[in-house]
């Protein structure tokens, strides 16, 4: 197959990125490339399965949760993605569309920078580019990027006392903010208490329901409740329907969080029905964008919550973070899992990361873990 036309790619990146109007510079970076980045192409793929057991600490109680939601998650799984071009540049990421990237073979990689039906393996595609350019992913997003995003602990819905422990672990290594899943299994009133316990004064919570609550009067009852706790914060997927959200409106004293789409977009805006919407699953590209401008123009902020479970995701949430001022939030849920696949370390200061200043996504893979915990 020939090499990619340059011409033609910058066309397409200056067309994509206008339709988009977030100010993505990627056209200006390919312009200015050597003529060997803008043309390279992708000459093949490899693809790992790995699973990562639980932590220690964590491990039973876990398990156990996941299999109260009646699934059995003994691990935490994962993908990895390696794509190579003809230019010797190495990208990697998370995916599991194996058609997707076979058909990207051949092809410049470019061409796949706002393509949302990739999945998780468009984080390849970020981390190559940023490694061929010499670029941090965030500068491909945006021309001035933050450097440094909060990122939010996670945890499940664990007793109390296993909560405050989590919590001051969490505190000792830097974050100010966590996220806590709400379950009918344990009271989200006594997990408060343990928290702010065994935590500093300016420690932050919020609490996803999952919609585990069922119902406007009991989301009040709780929501009323928590928010007699000073870092109790936000709330998250409290009542399914627009009609509930409508019913909650101007009497929950904590703000409320809704994944993308369950409640109509302009619908919340408009009728002022959500202070946050959550972007998960994962949101890149395109999507991401998109919503990034939508909490701009109408001051509703993103909670991403997209690619939380190993390092790799975590640098794809905090390079998006640093790049579209819409996100307020990202979290890390691989604190419950044994390894991150990872070098580096994830450090917080103060409740902030300092976003990976070298090329691509700046984490290292750590090919000795992913061999330790692949699976065929």
């Amino acid at each position: 197959m020939a090499r990619p036309n340059r011409r033609e790619l910058l066309d397409y990146l200056a067309k994509a990125g206008a339709a988009l109007g977030a100010g993505s510079p990627a056209y200006q970076i390919a312009a200015a490339s050597p003529a060997s980045v803008a043309t390279m192409r992708i000459s093949r793929y490899e693809m790992i399965r790995t699973h990562v057991p639980w932590h220690e600490r964590l491990r039973d109680i876990a398990i156990l949760n996941w299999r109260r939601e009646n699934m059995d998650v003994p691990h935490s799984p994962h993908t990895v993605v390696k794509l190579y071009t003809d230019e010797g540049v190495m990208g990697v990421g998370e995916g599991t569309n194996e058609a997707a990237l076979k058909s990207m073979v051949g092809h410049s990689p470019w061409e796949f920078f706002y393509n949302d039906g990739l999945g998780g393996a468009q984080t390849a595609i970020y981390d190559l580019i940023g490694k061929a350019t010499g670029l941090p992913v965030c500068r491909l997003l945006s021309p001035k990027p933050k450097n440094r995003i909060v990122q939010a602990y996670w945890s499940l819905s664990y007793p109390p006392d296993i909560l405050a422990r989590e919590a001051k672990l969490g505190a000792s290594q830097g974050y100010r903010v966590h996220k806590v899943k709400i379950r009918m299994w344990e009271d989200p009133v006594k997990q408060a208490e343990a928290i702010f316990a065994s935590t500093p004064s300016d420690y932050r919570v919020w609490g996803d329901a999952n919609h585990c609550w069922g119902s406007v009067a009991r989301t009040l009852h709780f929501a009323t409740k928590l928010a007699e706790f000073p870092g109790y914060f936000g709330i998250e997927s409290p009542v399914r329907s627009t009609e509930e959200y409508r019913q909650l409106k101007g009497k929950v004293p904590l703000r409320l969080a809704e994944h993308w789409g369950l409640v109509n977009p302009m619908a919340a805006a408009r009728e002022g029905l959500l202070d946050v919407h959550i972007s998960a699953s994962p949101t890149l590209g395109r999507t991401i964008a998109g919503q990034n401008a939508f909490a701009q123009m109408y001051h509703i902020p993103l909670w991403d919550e997209s690619s939380c479970w190993s390092g790799i995701g975590l640098a794809v949430q905090a390079h998006q973070a640093a790049a579209y001022p819409g996100i307020e939030f990202t979290i890390n849920a691989a604190v419950t899992a044994e390894d991150d696949l990872v070098k580096e370390a994830f450090v917080m200061k103060d409740g902030l990361y300092d976003i990976p200043q070298k090329p691509g996504l700046g984490v290292t893979l750590d090919d000795a873990a992913v061999d330790r915990y692949r699976v065929s």
